[in-house]
């Protein structure tokens, strides 16, 4: 039996879906681009009401154990709120968007994917003690320029950002969590056959796990995991003293949480991950708990429970105009995925928490 690998068409795959537009609520393009990778391939796919696309591989094992893997499709971005005429905008942060990041920006604005560029007051226009504030949001304006009557009130905008590698690393917007859809469209093609897998793109989790709940509820697994990216917060301070904040770091391999802030992960889980990872030599790192969270921490609350973990791929600067992953995480995260759902089974959850 062959093992899939992440490899050039994977990557290929990814740049589509890291330059789609799929703000919160607004999923099209990047769900466009699953439904035709699944076209034959999935043994059941529907698009449910609220616009995840949940899809089934059956196993010949009519005692295999029922896993949902939920990555989502969807990404932080803006919502259009108020046309002020001659091409300017005034638009709301969908999901979490630090505001200093966005003055000068380029985005793309509706399904037409317009240009434009998020103005701001020139600095050197500035009065004094002005730089040392963030600009709020209702002081910036998204700029389209004339002849913007494409552009409605209600349209989503993202980062104008293009995908690309440099070297080892691949850099591009929301890479979290275009990274595990591509991670999870290669496994829904390639399943374990021990298992039957359950596999879902989930919409609005960056504004609440919406779409992970109604997921977990309509699939009633055995057991779920949320396949996402993570924060590699790993730079160095700026005082020379020792990050002590860090969540995970880069060229570690793939992230498997303990807790988070939405999620305790269930302790059978995360010995099989890791036990995994050692018997395999596929390297492993414990994401630090703190803020954040994944789909995990919806899923695992339906119904009586579900036995849940979040396993994910470190990334630099994420929920910005660019961030940074690198390749090789994201290939030990999606070989530490397979193989640990190749080797699962029932006994697995007999053991004692």
């Amino acid at each position: 039996m062959s093992i899939p690998e992440i490899g050039s068409d994977q990557i290929a795959l990814l740049e589509r879906l890291s330059n789609a537009c799929a703000v919160s609520g607004d999923e099209a393009q990047v769900r466009a681009i699953v439904l035709e990778q699944l076209k034959g391939v999935a043994d059941e796919i529907k698009v449910d009401a609220l616009g995840n696309v949940l899809a089934v591989r059956k196993s010949q094992n009519p005692d295999a154990l029922r896993v949902l893997i939920a990555t989502h499709m969807d990404e932080v971005g803006f919502m259009i709120v108020d046309d002020e005429k001659e091409g300017l905008f005034s638009f709301a942060i969908v999901g979490g968007i630090d505001e200093r990041v966005l003055p000068g920006k380029h985005v793309l604005v509706g399904k037409e994917n317009l240009p434009g560029v998020i103005g701001a007051k020139p600095i050197h226009l500035t009065e004094e003690g002005e730089t040392e504030r963030k600009i709020p949001i209702d002081a910036l304006r998204i700029d389209v320029g004339q002849g913007s009557s494409k552009v409605k009130v209600g349209d989503r905008a993202t980062f104008a950002t293009r995908f690309r590698q440099l070297g080892p690393s691949m850099v591009g917007k929301a890479l979290d969590n275009r990274l595990g859809v591509t991670s999870l469209i290669e496994l829904v093609k390639n399943p374990p056959a021990n298992i039957e897998l359950l596999a879902a793109f989930t919409v609005q989790e960056e504004i609440g796990l919406r779409g992970a709940r109604v997921a977990a509820y309509a699939f009633n697994p055995d057991i779920a995991i949320a396949l996402d990216s993570t924060p590699a917060v790993d730079l160095p301070m700026w005082d020379d003293s020792e990050n002590t904040q860090y969540n995970t770091r880069l060229d570690a391999g793939p992230a498997i949480y303990i807790a988070d802030i939405g999620t305790l992960s269930d302790p059978r889980l995360v010995r099989h991950l890791a036990q995994t990872g050692d018997e395999l030599g596929i390297p492993y790192q414990f994401r630090q708990p703190g803020a954040g969270g994944t789909d995990a921490a919806a899923m695992h609350k339906v119904r009586s429970g579900i036995p849940a973990l979040s396993l994910s791929v470190p990334g630099r600067y994420l929920h910005t105009a660019a961030s940074l992953a690198r390749l090789s995480d994201w290939q030990n995260t999606f070989a530490l995925l397979y193989h640990a759902l190749l080797r699962l089974e029932r006994s697995v959850l007999a053991a004692e928490r």
